[in-house]
């Protein structure tokens, strides 16, 4: 494509973009045909909540909701195919959980807005051209209509259509916010080791200037397999030249399996922007626990870097004392330990703790982990940062909660299951928890409830 044509698509992108966002920001433009409350009225979140909450059996399963979706979506414009991989299976279980997600937080706009505004951020590596939303938008009212069959009526679909686009006009926003960075990085593959069979540590070096906060997350995306992005932790300290990422390979056919079986030094691979609350923040740490499974060492790996350049810069940190817990069923699952006993031992601040199961079952290994870090709790204990998979996590953090320690000083990147008792964000990783709000919960039916955070909208 030529530098002309590049200019062309780009004011063409620019001209729809400012065509929906002031579709979505002026009700009063399609009030008659969706039911937009009147311009200068606030949105009633709360309303369209219970309208779809009250009506919720008209819709479900999710599954085929979102299948009558797709055909209808891929019936009206054939192109948006190719913006989706190849097999849709993920993409519908991501999509079941948005849904799910906005149903649960409609009552709290401002926190949908502050989770779709990263996931417009975040959609821009795919590519999407703002008005798409729209072709969704139709899509999902056809949908709606094919589900509920004789029983679908106006105010229900109306109350998805402003759910829906409280989190579009979200998206568009964070979208355009985030014009002046790329969206993706390309980087190429400089090292591979494989540290047993199904796990690696790759090195990336970015082709352009990539920065991030340790304890952040991002997606990779393999070349194997176009738009299709799984989460990852750099496990290198911000500022470098080269990102190092640890994965464990689940199954045969995925992202994990393309970048542990599948990859060489010379490849490329696509790096999305880097999201996620796992961090530090600047105040006083004091006793800090960090708490990984497998993988999730990749993150404290990041974390334990940055606080070493911490406890040489200021007064405030020096008193500091951080108990790393390193979980794994057996002793062979640990790995990276060269350099972690290397590390360690220069540093009295740092106490690492591995708890291992040995032959027991997995529950019983996430159950010693829970009890190891509830007994290295006080009363004036600072933070704890879990990370590993969502199993993992839930289990952690779930019995933390249950055994009294606040949901704020709890940091993870999963989101709440159903009844909130550990707040968090979206997109299949998010921000920390947080203590949830007083009031009774909204609880979405088992059947559609919320197992991970709200995948971005399939755009």
């Amino acid at each position: 494509m030529s530098a002309n044509d590049r200019s062309y698509h780009t004011l063409l992108a620019r001209h729809e973009a400012m065509r929906l966002r002031r579709r979505l920001l002026t009700p009063g433009n399609t009030a008659g045909a969706q039911g937009q409350p009147p311009a200068g009225e606030p949105y009633d979140g709360g309303a369209d909540q219970r309208t779809i909450m009250d009506h919720l059996d008209l819709v479900a399963p999710f599954e085929e909701l979102i299948t009558h979706l797709y055909q209808a979506l891929f019936t009206r414009h054939p192109s948006l195919r190719s913006l989706f991989p190849a097999s849709m299976e993920f993409q519908k279980a991501h999509l079941a959980r948005a849904f799910s997600y906005l149903i649960e937080h409609l009552d709290r706009p401002d926190d949908i807005t502050r989770t779709f505004t990263q996931l417009g951020r975040d959609h821009r590596k795919l590519g999407l051209l703002p008005a798409q939303y729209a072709a969704f938008e139709a899509a999902l009212c056809a949908a709606l209509r094919i589900q509920a069959g004789e029983r679908w009526h106006v105010e229900l679909e109306r109350a998805w259509v402003r759910m829906l686009r409280l989190g579009v006009t979200a998206m568009v926003r964070g979208a355009d916010a985030a014009l002046h960075e790329p969206p993706c990085w390309r980087a190429t593959v400089t090292a591979h080791q494989l540290r047993g069979p199904d796990l690696a540590v790759l090195r990336l070096r970015p082709h352009e200037t990539f920065r991030y906060h340790a304890g952040q997350y991002v997606t990779l995306e393999s070349a194997r397999l176009p738009h299709t992005w799984r989460p990852y932790y750099p496990a290198g300290a911000p500022g470098q030249e080269e990102l190092e990422f640890h994965v464990r390979r689940t199954g045969p056919g995925g992202v994990s399996d393309a970048l542990v079986r599948h990859t060489s030094i010379g490849d490329e691979v696509r790096i999305g922007p880097p999201k996620g609350n796992l961090t530090l923040g600047d105040e006083p740490l004091g006793e800090l626990r960090l708490v990984a499974w497998d993988t999730g060492w990749a993150a404290m790996k990041a974390l334990l870097r940055e606080l070493d350049a911490r406890m040489g810069t200021g007064s405030e940190h020096r008193g500091c004392a951080v108990r790393l817990l390193m979980g794994a069923g057996t002793l062979s699952d640990l790995y990276d330990t060269d350099y972690l006993t290397t590390f360690a031992s220069g540093r009295p601040w740092l106490t690492v703790v591995p708890v291992i199961a040995g032959a027991a079952p997995e529950e019983r290994t996430r159950d010693r982990l829970v009890q190891a870090v509830a007994e290295c709790l006080s009363p004036v204990a600072g933070p704890t940062l879990v990370a590993g998979p969502s199993t993992v996590v839930s289990a952690v953090t779930g019995a933390l909660v249950r055994a009294g320690v606040p949901a704020e000083h709890l940091r993870h990147d999963l989101p709440s299951a159903g009844a909130r008792d550990v707040r968090g964000s979206a997109a299949g990783a998010g921000p920390a928890g947080r203590a949830a709000p007083p009031g009774q919960p909204v609880r979405v039916p088992s059947a559609v409830a919320l197992r991970a955070g709200p995948a971005p909208l399939p755009m």
